[in-house]
């Protein structure tokens, strides 16, 4: 590369830093506007959840494929409550809901979600207007029949309801009679029944019961701002008022139209809206924000919703009255986002966020002044990486541990995947460039051009980097529920572990270098930011699966590879390992017991509790291609020392004959692969019978592209640079995507939160902008990584040691010397410099070792993560959902 071209990708590169380190400190500072500023009043978006949102999910809109199931309150992400869930909130506690037909149908779907083929059979038999209970493990749910909101049953709860502020801690008892949340509504039987002002008849009925109630915020904070319930104890059981259902009125029946207009139910909600604005009571507008405009979430009577719009109001009141609960234990994944406060970071985050944002940026100040007077310190290079290291770690903490960027729902839309996929790969098109290091030419193949090895690093790389992005774009877009794009993104995942197979095999096999330098080497560079991350997130090793994955299948290369290696000559004998390799991993995975047992040492000897059902599933799904992968570079292997160790041309062409050939007939056989393997994958229904099948089919399809993808010479030379260049971080882009560009641990969508515009533009603002940091972060942290890796590996290479010496070779400080100084320096010299030495060898003694000794730098690593999950409690939780 000339000197000009290097000058201009330096200068280019320093532009881009520049560039995004502003745009990163723009959005930090619009983030802590719009959360210190704008959200102030509701911080924790309790009053956000109760009163706005949007649906996602509207039929026919970006051809969505599902209706009114996916409803975004602002700025926080809604949590669809699961039978073990309400278990978990409520615990032998009872949940009442009091009124007409329309709170009826909330009832049914918050006992839907407790036991759905108890309630579907009870929805058949067709009580109506008649009081209905459900208990089912220990809770209590309980709907009171009374349109009117004045039955004395309503009146014994509410009365209940107020002891709950008078209890001590010797009366629990009472406190399981009281209802941990009571919902109240009604209206439409005063609009349609009471003909002599129905309005006032219904608002003296609700301040009524309004007077029982304490409002959802704490009076001791200054702007009264709303708290999550757990938050505060004097809010932590709910009462909770639902705003008059506006009904589709053209479509209401002749008696019920009569009677029910907008001239009743209107002033009814107005006087709801001006007690809610003076915090007299708790009133949930978002239930009719829901319907507001939106003909299709009604029933064909025109007064009651969807079943689908039913569950999403059971959701807004289960996660106003649970959500906090959830977070304070401490399990990831954090994506119950609405009306919750993220737990107070423990000492180690501290330290890691310390060390990120001060230690680390004051250590490179000092560094780069120069200061040769601090020998413990790494080089300028060593600190440069470290800067970006613990940065990263601290973006990761406040993007997805803290209230700073809003945390939003996916929805898949074909409209927006597509235009994701044919946006990229049009850019990487245009970057199509040929590589720039090709391989020598063979000794007896005269051409005008030189080659590309089979499956080169440029090539490698462009694969990588193509598959992470429509992976990045699968996760983004929430592509996850389409069949076939999950295929596909199957097929990616075991394309890179073919990558693997065949990388790490081809390395051992022609290198023949087993030394325990190489072992830590990869291993530290796979693990380096998949190990950090657990301790600043208060997550698992296994969260971030790839990286895992990966050094599993590394360790299995290792081992199949490095035992015997003095005979991987032999062909035969290579393959022999290989496949007691394939069968004792098989025996490992699928024989119950023996994971679980190895899972049971590390949680009591390491603090470590790993969920061993999704690792099972995790490798069993991609059994084999590793070993196809390595098979594959063994072959290779053997056919290019042939073509290239032969020095008799003629016997050199008769091998090449017979090898285009064979080539010939791989290519035709590739090609007619392709299309087959989509059309034999549309006979499957769901995931779980795809899975089934695909250790055994993928392997075929990604053979195909690799013999497609070097069939020919331009195909081999050429490569895309914009799929290269990320392939190259494609290992920090899988990992930090989950805090810094997703959210909530990958359930929902970071958003800086300040871009108020109209339709969908403030979306695609927070995606240009968080996109452009994401992928800039990711370059660094994987520069860092390399550069720290290598530092570990020989901390030598990693330190600039620099000394003054004179012309003798000694150590000295530059001062004048005088003849009668030198005279008394050559006689106590050699007294001072044995003291010296001395006393210097006692304190850098266990330095030295730590420097020398690769294994003590290792072990030291380790007891570190030990004492770090020993001390810190979050580690060891379950997270609470298993396979995605």
């Amino acid at each position: 590369m000339s000197r000009w071209r290097i000058s201009r990708v330096v200068n280019t590169g320093r532009v881009v830093n520049i560039i995004c380190t502003i745009l990163l400190g723009v959005t930090a500072a619009a983030a802590l506007f719009r959360a210190s500023g704008l959200d102030s009043e509701d911080p924790y978006k309790c009053k956000a959840l109760m009163r706005e949102g949007r649906w996602l999910d509207i039929p026919n809109d970006r051809h969505s494929n599902t209706t009114f199931q996916n409803w975004q309150p602002p700025g926080c992400m809604l949590h669809h409550y699961n039978n073990k869930d309400i278990s978990t909130c409520f615990q032998s506690r009872r949940i009442v809901l009091a009124g007409d037909s329309t709170i009826r149908q909330v009832f049914w779907a918050i006992a839907k979600k407790l036991d759905p083929d108890s309630v579907t059979q009870a929805l058949t038999e067709g009580r109506q207007h008649a009081d209905l209970s459900l208990n089912k493990n220990n809770v209590d749910l309980h709907f009171i029949w009374d349109p009117f909101l004045n039955t004395t049953r309503l009146h014994h709860e509410l009365l209940l309801y107020q002891t709950r502020f008078t209890i001590t801690e010797d009366n629990h008892d009472v406190e399981k009679q009281v209802a941990s949340i009571i919902l109240a509504g009604g209206g439409l039987w005063h609009a349609r029944h009471f003909i002599d002002d129905p309005v006032s008849r219904y608002l003296d009925t609700i301040r009524n019961i309004s007077s029982y109630s304490r409002p959802l915020y704490n009076p001791k904070t200054l702007n009264q701002r709303f708290v999550p319930p757990a938050a505060a104890a004097s809010a932590e059981d709910l009462l909770l008022i639902a705003p008059v259902q506006v009904p589709l009125y053209e479509a209401l029946s002749p008696d019920r139209g009569v009677t029910i207009t907008p001239t009743r139910v209107d002033p009814m909600n107005g006087h709801l809206e001006k007690m809610a604005m003076s915090q007299s009571a708790d009133v949930l507008f978002s239930f009719n924000s829901m319907s507001w405009h939106e003909r299709l979430t009604y029933e064909t009577n025109g007064l009651h919703v969807l079943e689908s719009v039913a569950s999403q109001k059971a959701d807004i009141i289960l996660n106003l009255r649970c959500n906090a609960m959830s977070t304070a234990l401490g399990r990831y994944p954090f994506n119950r986002t609405c009306c919750s406060q993220y737990n107070r970071p423990n000492w180690l985050q501290k330290l890691l966020l310390l060390c990120g944002t001060i230690v680390f940026p004051l250590l490179g100040l000092v560094v780069g002044k120069g200061n040769k007077r601090l020998p413990l310190l790494p080089s300028s290079k060593v600190v440069a990486a470290l800067l970006p290291i613990g940065l990263s770690l601290s973006y990761c903490f406040y993007t997805d541990r803290t209230l700073l960027f809003n945390k939003l729902h996916k929805q898949f839309s074909y409209v927006e995947f597509n235009a994701l996929w044919w946006s990229t790969f049009g850019i990487g098109v245009l970057s199509i460039r040929r590589s720039e290091s090709p391989r020598k030419p063979d000794k007896f193949v005269t051409s005008v051009e030189s080659d590309q090895q089979f499956l080169s690093r440029d090539q490698t790389d462009e694969w990588k980097g193509w598959m992470q992005f429509v992976i990045l774009i699968y996760h983004y877009t929430g592509a996850s529920r389409v069949l076939w794009i999950y295929e596909i993104v199957r097929l990616l995942v075991a394309s890179y572990l073919f990558m693997t197979g065949f990388g790490h095999t081809l390395y051992f096999y022609t290198k023949d270098n087993y030394s325990f330098h190489r072992f830590a080497s990869v291993l530290i560079r796979l693990n380096f930011l998949s190990c950090l991350l657990p301790y600043m997130m208060k997550t698992d090793y296994l969260f971030y699966y790839f990286a895992p994955l990966v050094t599993f299948w590394f360790f299995v290369i290792y081992v199949t590879m490095r035992i015997g290696h003095s005979r991987n000559r032999s062909t035969s004998f290579l393959f022999l390992k290989i496949a007691i390799s394939v069968i004792a991993v098989t025996a490992l995975i699928r024989t119950p017991g023996i994971l679980e047992q190895v899972s049971s040492v590390l949680k009591h000897v390491c603090k470590i509790d790993w969920n061993v059902i999704e690792w099972r599933f995790r490798v069993a799904l991609d059994m084999y291609i590793v070993y196809v992968g390595m098979v594959a570079a063994v072959l290779y292997a053997k056919i290019d020392n042939r073509l290239c160790g032969r020095f008799d041309h003629g016997a050199l062409l008769h091998d090449r004959l017979h090898f285009d050939n064979l080539r010939i007939i791989t290519i035709a056989v590739s090609i007619m692969m392709l299309p087959g393997f989509f059309i034999f994958i549309r006979g499957f229904s769901d995931k779980y019978s795809y899975n089934s099948w695909h250790p055994y089919i993928s392997p075929f399809i990604i053979l195909a592209y690799v013999v497609l993808r070097n069939a020919g010479r331009r195909l081999r030379n050429y490569r895309s640079c914009f799929f290269a260049w990320l392939g190259r971080c494609s290992l920090e882009t899988f990992t930090l995507q989950f805090h810094i560009w997703l959210a909530g641990d990958t359930k929902g969508l970071l958003s800086v939160g300040v871009f108020k515009t109209v339709l969908d533009v403030s979306r695609w603002l927070d995606f240009m902008v968080l996109t452009i940091l994401f992928f800039w972060i990711s370059w660094h942290v994987a520069a860092a990584t390399g550069t720290l890796t290598s530092w570990i590996i020989d901390p030598k290479a990693g330190r600039e040691v620099v000394e003054i010496e004179d012309g003798r070779g000694k150590a000295t400080m530059g001062l004048p010397r005088t003849k009668s100084h030198e005279k008394f320096h050559d006689q106590h010299a050699g007294k001072i410099s044995a003291a010296r030495g001395i006393t210097r060898r006692l304190w850098t003694l266990p330095l030295d070792l730590v420097k020398d000794d690769l294994r003590v730098r290792l072990g030291l690593l380790l007891g570190m993560m030990w004492l770090g999950n020993w001390t810190d409690q979050s580690l060891s939780a379950t997270p609470e959902n298993g396979l995605l």
